[in-house]
Formats: structure tokens, sequence, C-alpha cells
């Protein structure tokens, strides 16, 4: 099967037979999981005793053969087996006398690149990219670009040739629909660079959820660590917040009181609330909803609540006028003025720590962080979480949480965990507000691009090194390891690091520069809603999914997850084209 390899496993030693145990590199401090017994050989090397075992080719497996009886190790391997190979292990007596074991690993037949056909998809769209390039540049020479709009629209060519002044106005126009004063100038003062980022993330995030391929690393991290699919989402919140701090000053700026604004925020995260649990219970094809096993944590769920703590607390500190601040350090006018809200958010991160630390958990260690399962050699199997899990199970109960956490596979967790859960989304305010601070800077130091990137850089400095002081620059070994799954603060200061960070790159080449239109990442940022929404409603329909030929390809499941992704990007482009936005 896919990610997986064989390995005959041949026993040339006399009775009484092998035990095949395995461990995972991607499991950390886990029991070795019994594989297979191998029997004994028949007192001839010529008839061995014979097995063969699927083993994981995703990441470096650690192999102990010890005997049946007595448990004596006899040997440990470490490797790392490719796709569709074919492998023997041979246990034989090198010398009798001292009845030395040895274990030789054979390659009966070689693996499979399996990540050729990433290269494959990224020679595909750099290829489409240069042919889009080339094009547009064309299109700059008169020559061509005079053919093109006589072949596309020969009569408005005509009344340009004709016309006495040599050049059409605005109604003669080649683009058919004149462009409304108010749309292009909101169209000037909407930051490019947010749009971009945010639809960045949400372009990584469809192709994720599809499956990625099918690729590890486009999966969820098991436990502690990152992959690409865990970068997306805490981006997504960041941006959130960044728009909360555009949108309000914006609002207030053109008048509308604050309840008015009071009032939309409430009905926004009423509407993304219950749309997320909408979307996270899909059973259109099994009758009605029960209640008993209806999920309630979500994405949009948590996004809702976190727009909701984070709106409200701007809107109560905020100024319609974003003025030099009169304080003794203007360059922080960006923050001081606002150090209620920053006691806000210490005092919820206080909430977190003691929680998280403090909280006594039923059956498991006071503090704990781990996945449960087999994690932690195998004590406190049902501890997965720690408190973040326990104060799920215990408000939400376990029938409305997730049911098939991302440690589930690799640490054989059982229990239900959220990833959306409770006591995470503390964090995802704290993230929030942290891409509310982007917000701010983009707000005081508007026409001062430099101001904006040294800040952005420096902000990305200071959540590195916080971070690299939680984690202690380790994946297992920190005070905090970097988890996604119970959004640790230590994940939120990394990928605020990342965020401040790509964010300056974009906003330099975007709304700086302008080398870069943002496109077509700029197309889904500006329709997020609908995309996630859609791709989520839709994932399961064609021209999304289709019966494969062969499942067990990581090509083939690439091509689907990249056509798929492909596809929503083009109808925001279509929608982008039509002026149709989906605003809550």
């Amino acid at each position: 099967r896919m990610d997986q390899a064989l390995l005959l496993v041949r026993n040339e030693l006399p009775a009484p037979g092998l035990n095949l145990a395995a461990r995972s590199s991607s499991c950390h401090q886990c029991l070795y999981q019994f594989l297979a017994f191998v029997p004994p050989s028949n007192e001839s090397p010529r008839k061995p005793g014979m097995a063969s075992v699927m083993v994981d080719s995703q990441h470096p497996l650690t192999l102990l053969l010890n005997s049946s009886v007595g448990d004596r190790d006899l040997c440990k391997i470490q490797y790392h087996f490719g796709e569709f190979g074919n492998y023997s292990l041979v246990v034989k007596t090198l010398s009798t006398s001292t009845q030395t074991v040895s274990c030789d690993l054979i390659i009966n037949e070689g693996p499979i690149n399996s990540y050729l056909p990433i290269l494959f998809a990224f020679l595909v769209y750099m290829g489409i990219l240069a042919i889009l390039i080339a094009g547009r540049l064309l299109m700059k020479t008169d020559p061509v670009r005079n053919w093109v709009y006589k072949k596309l629209n020969p009569r408005a060519t005509d009344r340009m040739i004709n016309s006495e002044l040599g050049s059409p106005n605005t109604t003669d126009s080649i683009n058919c629909d004149p462009i409304p004063q108010s749309w292009s100038t909101a169209s000037q003062q909407r930051l490019r660079s947010l749009d971009t980022f945010r639809g960045l993330s949400l372009v990584i995030m469809v192709f994720v959820n599809y499956g990625g391929g099918k690729y590890w690393f486009f999966k969820h991290e098991s436990w502690n660590g990152l992959t690409v699919a865990d970068l997306v989402f805490p981006w997504f919140v960041f941006i959130m917040g960044t728009s909360i701090a555009l949108a309000l000053g914006s609002m207030l700026r053109w008048g509308s009181s604050k309840w008015k604004v009071l009032r939309k925020i409430l009905w926004r995260s009423f509407v993304l609330i219950l749309l997320g649990i909408i979307v996270v219970n899909p059973n259109y094809c099994l009758g009605p909803l029960s209640w008993d096993n209806l999920r309630i944590p979500g994405v949009l769920q948590r996004l809702g609540f976190t727009y909701l703590v984070v709106a409200a607390l701007e809107l109560l500190f905020t100024r319609a006028d974003s003025g030099t601040w009169e304080g003794r350090f203007p360059a922080l006018q960006d923050i001081l003025p606002y150090w209620p809200q920053w006691i806000f958010i210490l005092v919820l991160e206080t909430i977190w720590l003691c929680l998280t630390f403090l909280l006594p958990v039923p059956d498991c260690p006071r503090g704990y962080l781990g996945p449960g399962g087999i994690g932690d050699f195998g004590k406190y199997p049902n501890c997965t979480g720690g408190a973040a899990g326990y104060i799920d199970r215990l408000l939400l109960g376990e029938k409305h949480m997730y049911q098939h956490p991302s440690s589930g596979v690799t640490y054989q967790s059982t229990m239900p965990y959220d990833p959306e859960g409770i006591l995470g989304t503390i964090n995802s305010i704290v993230m929030a507000f942290l891409g509310l601070q982007a917000g701010k800077i983009t707000l005081f130091y508007k026409d001062q691009p430099k101001q904006i990137l040294s800040r952005f850089l420096i902000w990305g400095i200071v959540m590195g090194i916080i971070s690299a002081i939680l984690t202690k620059c380790s994946k297992e070994e920190g005070f905090i390891p970097i988890n996604k799954n119970l959004w640790s603060i230590s994940y939120v200061t990394t990928m605020s690091c990342f965020a401040f960070i790509l964010l300056l790159l974009i906003y330099y080449l975007v709304d700086v520069k302008k080398w870069w239109s943002g496109a077509p990442f700029l197309y889904p940022g500006m329709n997020s809603i609908l995309v996630y929404t859609g791709h989520q409603v839709f994932a399961n329909y064609f021209p999304f999914k289709w019966k494969m030929r062969d499942s067990q390809s990581h090509a083939e499941h690439l091509t689907q997850n990249l056509t798929a992704t492909t596809l929503w990007v083009v109808i925001s482009y279509i929608l982008y084209r039509r002026r149709i936005f989906w605003k809550i």
C-alpha cells in the first residue's frame, strides 16, 4: 500500500523463534509495537522460518528482534524504508561457539521515488506561470496588443481608429464595463498584501484539507512539531486580526457609531459560528442530524469567537482618528495607548498557563502536554491533551468533540480530542491580537513603508526569540513544545514570527515596490469565506473529486487535490472579475 514497504524476515536460528517489533522516529517515547512472530528454522539453512510484514515508509523505523522466550534482545536496526520497496531481513548465527547473531538487511527490489510527482507538478505550474508572464510582456508591445484587441472586439477597435481624438473614451473602453469611481477608490485604498497573504493561507488550507497528495508533510503533525498543514490556520487568524484594525478604524472614520459597529461584530460572529457548525456536521445523505453526536468546535467556530473577542476589545479602545500620539514615547504610539488591551491579553494568557499546568486532571500528571496512547511509554493512555482535552470532555461531552485526532494514527490514542477546543481558543485570541498589532502598525505609519517594514521585522524577531526560549530550539525537549493540537503559546509565537516576516515580504513586493500584483492568491483572499465554505461542502463532488484508477498512488492523489485547489482559485478569479464578494 501507499507509504508502505514489504519486509520479509528470514530466521535461520533454531527454536524458540523470534518476535519482531518496531518504533517510528516520529513517535516520541513510544512503546515498541509488535509486528510479527518469526518461526524458527527447521534445523536447516535451506528451511528457515519466514514471516512477511508491511512496514511504514514515511519515517525512519527502529526494528527490534528478540527471542520469543526469555525476551532477550538479539538485534536492533534503524532504517528508513522506501515506498513500495521489497526488503529481506536475514537473521543467522555467525559463530556457534560465541552465539553471535547477525541481522542483515537486503534490498530485494528498490523503492520508487514518491516525491517525483511533486517535482513534476512544480514544473507544470512554473511552466504555466512562465507562459502567463510571457503573454503579459507581449501584450505590452503595440503590434500584439492592437492585434489582440482587434480580434477580441473589432467594433471597439474600429471606433478607436476612426475617433477624431484617436483614443476611446470611458464608455467606448475595450474593457466593456466602465469601472465605477467608488470601486477604483476602494481598490487603491485596500492593502493588496493582506488579501494576498490571506489567499495564500487559504489556498494551502484547501490543498491540505483535500488530502495534500497523501504526503505526510501535507498532513497535520501527529503531536509536537510542525508540518505545512499546521502553518495555515494561525496565519488566517493573524490576518483576521490585521483586518479588524483596518476595518474598525475605517467604519468609525466614516461616522458609524460604536453601537452600530458592535451589532455588526455580534452578527458576524454569530453567522460564522452557525456556519461552522453546519459545515463540520455534513449529514447530507445520512438523514436528519443527530444532536447526540453534533460536533460543536470547529475552524469557523473558533474564527467567529476569536473575532468577537478581539474586535470587541479593539472597538472598546480604538479612536476614530489615528493621528500621532502625544506621549513621551512616540515610537511606541501603536502600543502604549492600548495598554488595557495588553493587560487583558496577559490575563488571558495567565489563565491558559494556570489551567494547562495547574488544573488537576483525573489519572493524569499535572501539567501533562502529551498525546496519551502509547506515548510516554504507555503510562498515560487516556490523558490525550492533558487539561485541554479534559476541559472539552467535561464541558462539551465526548460525543460533541472531534473523534479522529491526528495523534490517533502514530500514538494510537483512543480518547476523543478536538484541536479547536475551548482552552486553545485563548491562544487563538492571542494570535489574532498579534495580527491586530500588525494592522495598527499599518494605520499609525501610513505612507511610511520603511517604518512599517522595520516594525514587522522587529516583531518577527521578538516572537522568534520568545519561541526559541520556550522550546529550547527543540521539537520535544522545550518548556512548552510547539503543538498545533494544543495551540500552545510557543506555537502562537512561532507562527506569529513567520506571519510577520511573510507579511513583510508580501507587503514589500505587492504594496511598496508593486513588483507583484498578488495574483493568483489575491482572488481567493478577497472571497475567503465563500472559498472555505464551498471547498468543504463540495469536497466529495465532481469535479473536485472523482474515482481514481489507483488509489494507492501519490501521483493520482496529488493530481486530484491540485486540480480541486486550482478550480477554487479559478472560481474566485471569475467572481473577482464579476465583482461578486460574499461578505458577512
